[in-house]
């Protein structure tokens, strides 16, 4: 618990999480503090990039192997089946529609970029490492959640003799070709191919500026998250508890079974922290596409404006508390 703690008050003083908060109090207090659209979306564009190619030459040193490929296999199946397990909480607990608790358990069975990008700066920090093949189960994570919430709606309508949701070639190109995942893997197979000497020859683009970089970015989301806070006036309890306490079950599941993978302590705090993260990005395109009457505003007030802030400043030195306690 100590250690934990101490995780956690270091994280919390870090130029990431504090320049969040700006952002955060700043939308709140309703300032004039804005980021330029075409500025954020460079960032992130270069976040991916960035993350992408040191995560390719991280295995292009080790390899791919059987462990590599059970990460990967793991990380496919918790994104396939948590939105069932969140689903069944949404209607249990709060009094969504089949439709809108299909659309947010889509976006908590996928996952975050950003907080991926947030949680593994702050391994890098404390010395745990971590490995390169992690970037590739972040871009397989997220498209199956995205399946089986259309799923999800599709049972429920059929029960209640309702219209189907529409999934076809659109939907498919809009995951398969969404710019995120293109780039990220992309950079990926990049660094991959060119390897350490690839990685040096970008380095005071790609390194040196990272940290400065995802501190803006994150100013930048503090601002958006307050937005999205503001709309919760129309959301119950019930479900703006599930943004908190949604993400301590899936970290929990995700941490234990890749502790069962015998992965280093980095890659079990990683895996849980994908688990418990919540896509704002990639899963809202896809279910505008494709549930077209599904209330959008629920789904990012809860995965932006409840799950991102709390994984960001006290999930990630928890899951990482609990990685360690489950590796010894």
């Amino acid at each position: 618990m100590t250690e934990i703690l101490s995780l956690a008050a270091g994280n919390l003083l870090s130029p990431m999480v504090l320049f969040f908060a700006l952002g955060l109090a700043a939308g709140l207090a309703r300032s004039d503090l804005a980021v330029p659209e075409v500025l954020a979306k460079g960032m992130a564009l270069y976040l991916m990039l960035a993350i992408g190619l040191k995560g390719g030459v991280a295995l292009s040193e080790t390899g791919l192997t059987l462990a590599v490929i059970a990460m990967l296999a793991l990380g496919a199946a918790l994104s396939f089946l948590l939105p069932f397990f969140a689903f069944f909480l949404l209607r249990a607990t709060t009094g969504m529609s089949a439709t809108d608790a299909g659309s947010v358990a889509a976006h908590y069975g996928s996952i975050s970029v950003v907080t991926f990008v947030a949680a593994s700066t702050f391994l890098t920090e404390v010395g745990v490492a971590h490995s390169g093949a992690m970037v590739a189960v972040v871009a397989l994570m997220e498209t199956p959640a995205i399946a089986a919430g259309l799923l999800l709606v599709h049972m429920n309508r059929q029960k209640t003799a309702d219209s189907e949701p529409e999934v076809g070639g659109r939907l498919v190109r809009e995951i398969l070709l969404n710019g995120s995942i293109v780039l990220l893997m992309g950079s990926f197979v990049i660094g991959w191919i060119t390897g350490s000497e690839g990685l040096e020859a970008v380095s005071p683009f790609v390194v040196d500026p990272f940290k400065g970089v995802l501190c803006l970015f994150l100013l930048d989301m503090g601002l958006v998250a307050a937005s999205r806070l503001r709309e919760a006036k129309g959301i119950g309890p019930s479900a703006l508890l599930f943004g908190i306490y949604m993400p301590l079950i899936s970290a929990a599941v995700g941490c234990g079974l890749a502790a069962l993978l015998g992965v280093q302590a980095g890659d079990v705090m990683l895996f849980g922290l994908l688990a418990a993260s919540a896509s704002y990005i990639a899963v809202p395109a896809a279910m505008r596409l494709a549930l077209p009457d599904a209330n959008p505003s629920i789904s990012l007030c809860l995965s932006l404006g409840i799950t991102f802030p709390f994984n960001l400043a006290i999930g990630i030195p928890l899951y990482l508390g609990f990685a360690r306690w489950l590796t010894g």
